[in-house]
C-alpha cells in the first residue's frame, strides 16, 4: 500500500465540515456551510434557516489547545459582561473546542456566534466615535485580567520578531536594517514607560475595520480575538489609530475620525497622559510584530505578495505614520 504523502495545510471540505457541525451542534439539516476566508485561519460561513455563524478552523500547530482555551475564556467573560463581542457557541456536549483530524494533523475548530452588521473602512467619525465607546468597554473588563498565552513585551514584539525578519529575507537590505534600528529604538521607550500610568490586561492586539462589524451605523461587533494576550491597553488604541492612518490617504480625513474615536474611547474611560505619550510608538512595535508572523506562517498561508516589494510597502506605511508624528530614530 502506498503510503499517504505528508500534508502541510489542508483544506476541509465544506460539505463534511457542514455535516459534522450538525451532528455536534444540533443544527436543522438545512444547513449550508461554505468557504469564506482561507488565510492564517480557515473561517467558514454556517447558515442553519435564519441563523448564521463563523465556524474557524486553527491551522495545524498555530495554537495549542490551552492557548485556544484561554482566547475562548476572554471571549465568554466579554460575553457574560454584555460587551460586544463575538462569543464561541458550545456544542450538545457543552464542549466548545472540535478536535478534527486533518490529513496534517489535529486541527482545532470553534463555532463562533455571527456579528451582525458589514465590514467598512469608509466608516464616519460618527461611527468611529461608537467604535471608540465599544472599544473601551471591553477594556474596562480586561484590565488586570491575565490570560496564560503570550505577554507582548520588548522581547516578544521587537528583538525576537526582528530575528525572524531578517532570517527570512537572509539577505542584508536596507528595510531590515530599518526595522533592526526601529526596534532598538522602539526597545529604549518601552523601558522608559512608568507601569504605574499604564493599563495592564488582556489585548486584542488586531483592532482595525477587518476584524470588526458596523450594524445600522451604531451597534459595533469585535471579533477575531487570535492574537489576545497580555499588555498594555494602549496597544489596541494605538494599533487601531495606526490602520486608520494606513487606509486614509487624507490626513484631515484620518484626524476627524481619530479625534472621534479617542473622544468615544474616553467618554467610557480615561486614557492616561503616559498612555497618551506612548501611542505614536505602539502600533511601531505592533507592526514589527506582524511582519515577523507573516515570515513565519509564509508556509501555511498563500501569501505569495511577501516579497522585498512588500516589505518595502510595509515600512513605508510605518516611515509614513513616523513623518506624520515627527518620530526620529535618534
Amino acid at each position: 500500500m502506498t503510503e499517504k504523502f505528508p500534508v502541510l495545510n489542508s483544506t476541509l471540505a465544506p460539505a463534511a465540515l457542514g455535516s459534522l457541525i450538525r451532528q455536534q451542534y444540533g443544527l436543522s439539516d438545512k444547513i449550508e456551510c461554505r468557504i469564506f476566508r482561507l488565510a492564517m485561519n480557515h473561517l467558514y460561513i454556517v447558515h442553519d434557516g435564519g441563523e448564521k455563524y463563523v465556524f474557524r478552523v486553527y491551522t495545524h500547530q498555530w495554537r495549542t489547545r490551552p492557548e485556544v482555551e484561554e482566547e475562548l475564556r476572554l471571549l465568554t467573560l466579554l460575553k457574560e459582561a454584555d460587551r460586544p463581542v463575538a462569543f464561541p457557541i458550545a456544542d450538545r456536549s457543552g464542549a466548545c473546542i472540535q478536535e478534527i483530524e486533518a490529513p496534517e494533523g489535529t486541527r482545532y475548530g470553534v463555532l463562533f456566534s455571527y456579528a451582525k452588521g458589514i465590514k467598512t473602512a469608509g466608516f464616519s467619525p460618527e461611527t468611529s466615535f461608537l467604535i471608540g465607546q465599544a472599544l473601551a468597554k471591553v477594556h474596562q473588563s480586561t484590565e488586570n485580567l491575565g490570560l496564560k498565552r503570550i505577554s507582548y513585551t520588548i522581547e516578544t514584539l521587537l528583538r525576537t520578531p526582528v530575528s525572524r525578519t531578517k532570517a527570512f529575507y537572509h539577505q542584508n537590505i536596507s528595510e531590515t536594517g530599518f526595522l533592526e534600528s526601529l526596534s532598538s529604538f522602539l526597545a529604549v521607550k518601552m523601558e522608559a514607560v512608568d507601569p504605574g500610568s499604564m493599563r495592564y490586561g488582556a489585548v486584542h492586539l488586531d483592532v482595525w475595520f477587518d476584524n470588526l462589524h458596523i450594524d445600522d451605523e451604531k451597534d459595533v461587533t469585535f471579533f477575531d480575538f487570535d492574537f489576545c494576550g497580555n499588555g498594555y491597553l494602549c496597544f489596541d488604541i494605538s494599533y487601531f489609530l495606526f490602520q486608520l492612518f494606513a487606509t486614509h490617504p487624507n490626513e484631515a480625513d484620518y484626524e476627524a475620525k481619530a479625534a472621534g474615536f479617542i473622544k468615544g474611547y474616553e467618554t467610557v474611560t480615561v486614557i492616561s497622559e503616559e498612555e497618551k505619550k506612548f501611542l505614536p510608538y505602539a502600533c511601531l512595535a505592533i507592526m514589527t510584530y506582524y511582519i515577523s508572523v507573516q515570515c513565519d506562517r509564509f508556509d501555511y498561508w498563500t501569501n505569495i505578495f511577501l516579497n522585498e516589494d512588500h516589505l518595502k510597502r510595509m515600512t513605508g506605511n510605518l516611515k509614513r505614520w513616523m513623518a506624520y508624528q515627527k518620530i526620529e530614530i535618534e
